[in-house]
């Protein structure tokens, strides 16, 4: 099938939490990058969520799998957002798939995009994890990275990666750290994160929970649909060779006990009594004691958090606008 004109673009675990979202925003506003989309190929194992539409075309396989990666890319491409990865809980224990998916496919990927004849558009999604557990009370972005996983650690090798071939002029790439990203259907798949979403989806349908880390405890928040207009947001942007690549996102620095108010403004005050707490002491220190973080830097570039924790849950949850708040600014800040 002949592709239309206007930019070709390639999403990477397009089947997952954030692909399935970042799919349906692209097909809905139709463009990127100022042309229309022509085709939007969709790679993961599995593809029983892909839409059906004129534009889209399947690839089902791994990253892992070269020759699958070059007939993807066979006839040009223009746009890449890489999601695909294996989560870093499991990636700890599994430290040879890890290696394989997060570092040796993605690094075969830039690979394989570079020295084509218009440098194609990298958006690689990083993590908070490259910096480690051992984190200061305060964290800005000239922060050093300090990975203590495998899973940080092959995230910011790819990073010096994708900043090299930037600099060379070989491939547009620009990473963006992650932070949690809720909510989160089903079972958590490895992400040591998974609690964060559990914890919104448990209350809002009215279950009991048991949340392994305490009120006290305070993390990085992030809605799926904040992170989808981050990552569209960075595809668009126009650098210069000599930019800086990697890019700290915006976060809500909220305690567990904030999340839990902005709940009960939602649900109502009752939802409190469906959650009780029993910390896991490891947890807790891990994830639960993440400093106020301040990006400066990415926020002048248009890249921004959810705007309060109402905000989050809301969005995280997909649910009706409160019509009190008005809608406007920066799409990341909708009522």
């Amino acid at each position: 099938m002949t592709d239309r004109p206007g930019v070709r673009v390639l999403i990477t675990g397009a089947n997952g939490f954030l692909g399935q979202g970042l799919v349906k925003r692209l097909l809905a506003q139709g463009q990127l990058r100022g042309q229309p989309i022509a085709t939007l190929r969709l790679l993961d194992m599995n593809l029983d969520a892909a839409p059906s539409d004129a534009r889209v075309r399947l690839h089902i396989g791994s990253l892992t799998d070269p020759a699958l990666l070059r007939r993807v890319l066979a006839d040009g491409i223009d746009v890449v957002f890489h999601l695909v990865g294996i989560p870093g809980g499991e990636a700890e224990r599994q430290y040879e798939l890890g290696y394989e998916v997060n570092l040796q496919a993605t690094l075969q990927l830039l690979q394989q995009l570079r020295n084509r004849a218009r440098p194609p558009v990298l958006v690689f999604a990083s993590s908070v994890a490259v910096y480690g557990a051992d984190l200061p009370a305060r964290l800005d972005e000239s922060a050093v990275p300090a990975p203590q996983s495998s899973y940080g650690a092959h995230k910011r090798m790819v990073e010096i990666a994708l900043s090299d071939l930037a600099r060379r002029g070989e491939v547009d790439g620009r990473a963006l750290r992650l932070p949690a990203i809720v909510a989160r259907s089903g079972p958590g798949c490895g992400l040591c994160s998974a609690f964060m979403s559990e914890l919104l989806r448990r209350v809002a349908a009215g279950q009991p929970y048991q949340c392994p880390v305490s009120p006290a405890a305070t993390a990085w928040w992030m809605s799926a649909r904040c992170c989808v207009d981050n990552l569209v947001c960075a595809a668009e942007l126009t650098l210069p060779t000599d930019a800086p690549r990697v890019w700290q996102l915006p976060v809500l620095h909220l305690s567990i006990a904030q999340v839990m108010n902005a709940l009960a403004e939602r649900f109502g005050d009752g939802c409190r009594a469906l959650v009780s707490y029993h910390p896991d002491t490891q947890l807790e220190a891990r994830l639960g004691r993440q400093p106020p973080l301040k990006t400066p830097q990415a926020r002048a570039l248009g890249l921004r958090h959810d705007g309060s924790a109402s905000a989050l849950v809301r969005r995280a949850l997909e649910l009706p606008a409160v019509t009190r708040r008005p809608a406007q600014g920066n799409p990341c800040h909708e009522a």
